[in-house]
């Protein structure tokens, strides 16, 4: 697989390093040319050899190092090829007995590589499209057979890309199953849809450890993004260096309610929810805890999901002598608490009805009488407000002090949020 965005950086630097070899030798610089001895035809010459001369073009883009080097493609071809392996078979194909330590100094010894091998033995600096071609080539197929790259690809279930792909983060990113070559049919298809993917990319071995990590990280993301509870698929399959692929447990439910469908022009803001809510996550506390219990409600049934999602809210709403209590004005308090936080004045009464109504629902589950007539809306009514708190937090705009702030909301009621 050509890296395109590597050729694309490497190309930028070789013409404009030809550019401006070729106006230095436009403004009088000259070409330094080499005395060469070449065997001659020993059946008609007696064995005696020709001495021609040959543009020493190594030798002047040496002498121009420092000012190739100033380039403004200079420093973006270094950083593209500083974290590539294989550049030492690079540099010893052509000729490099000593290889520098460092990677940056691989990099620019590349480069420098690369220019001489575009320009051997021509006689001025115009850049030959077939040349650079080869040589790129060359330059892809010593780096794929140098890497050890690892993939591994985690199905989500009901998520939807319009694009091939986006990017989330450094080596993480979305993929639709057509985007990807070889995907094993179980993980390309769900038996209704194609699936999207999680796909996590490395070069070591420790991607493998870290993909189930990752790919749960996307999908608490995507939960929090939109009321669909996407989820993450039962298998993961990983492949080595483009090998075949083998297939692992990720221990995952499987359970997806609705579709996300993420089109180009909401691309963008999905990337930055994400990496948003990824830099503010909890490491502990109560908004840790709740944050858990939604996940973990998120991939059970409704009657199930309805208990989870009332602890959660009790760990950040309730009154704290009370956390887990279902009975008397505690119930009360937190129905009022919701309200406040996720309603406008108007509709304040409602919700908490509403709150109030799935407390009740929760004593009939835990009694064993709790039939499930309405049980799924009440879930997920509850959830949506339970998501609507936890997002509002984690991205900046609610007080990470949500009981405090909903007393507050309470005493005055104009300056209620209505958050979606």
């Amino acid at each position: 697989m050509r890296d395109r965005e590597l050729h694309a950086t490497l190309r930028a630097f070789a013409e404009e390093a030809a550019w401006t070899l070729a106006a230095e030798m436009a403004a009088g610089d000259e070409l330094p040319f080499a005395v060469v001895a070449e065997p001659a035809n020993r059946t008609r010459l007696g064995g005696s050899s020709f001495y021609a001369y040959r543009a020493d073009t190594i030798g002047y883009i040496s002498d121009h190092g420092r000012k190739i080097a100033t380039l403004e493609t200079w420093l973006p071809a270094v950083h593209a090829l500083g974290g590539k392996a294989g550049l030492e078979s690079y540099l010893r194909a052509h000729g490099h007995s000593r290889i520098p330590a460092s990677g940056r100094e691989r990099a620019e010894a590349t480069l420098f590589a690369l220019l001489e091998h575009l320009f051997e033995d021509a006689s001025e600096f115009v850049l030959d499209e077939d040349r650079l071609a080869r040589a790129l080539a060359e330059l892809d197929d010593l780096v794929a057979t140098s890497r050890t790259d690892v993939e591994v690809i985690v199905p989500l279930l009901g998520f939807e890309l319009h694009s091939p792909e986006i990017p989330l983060a450094d080596g993480l990113s979305l993929l639709r199953a057509d985007a990807l070559d070889r995907v094993p049919e179980e993980a390309a298809w769900d038996g209704e849809r194609p699936n999207a993917l999680v796909c996590v990319r490395g070069e070591d071995e420790d991607v493998a450890a870290q993909a189930a990590i990752q790919a749960k990280r996307v999908v608490t993301a995507l939960r929090l993004y939109d009321a669909a509870r996407v989820a993450m698929g039962p298998a993961a399959w990983i492949r080595t260096a483009g090998g075949p692929w083998q297939v692992v447990s990720t221990g995952a439910g499987g359970r997806p309610d609705g579709l996300l469908s993420v089109d180009a022009s909401q691309e963008d803001e999905l990337r930055a929810f994400c990496n948003l809510i990824w830099r503010r996550m909890p490491r502990g506390g109560e908004l840790a805890w709740a944050l858990a219990r939604y996940e973990m409600g998120c991939e059970r049934p409704a009657a199930q999901r309805l208990t989870d999602h009332l602890l959660a809210l009790r760990a950040l709403l309730g009154a704290h002598d009370a956390v887990g209590s279902v009975e008397g004005a505690e119930s009360g308090l937190l129905a009022d608490r919701v309200s406040a936080l996720c309603a406008a004045e108007a509709d304040r009464h409602a919700v908490a009805e509403r709150v109030a109504h799935a407390i009740a629902l929760e004593r009939a589950i835990v009694s064993g009488h709790g039939a499930n007539v309405g049980g799924r809306a009440v879930a997920d009514d509850l959830a949506g407000h339970l998501r609507a708190i936890l997002r509002d937090v984690l991205c900046g705009h609610l007080d990470s002090d949500v009981r405090r702030l909903a007393d507050e909301l309470l005493s005055d009621p104009a300056s209620a949020p209505a958050l979606v």
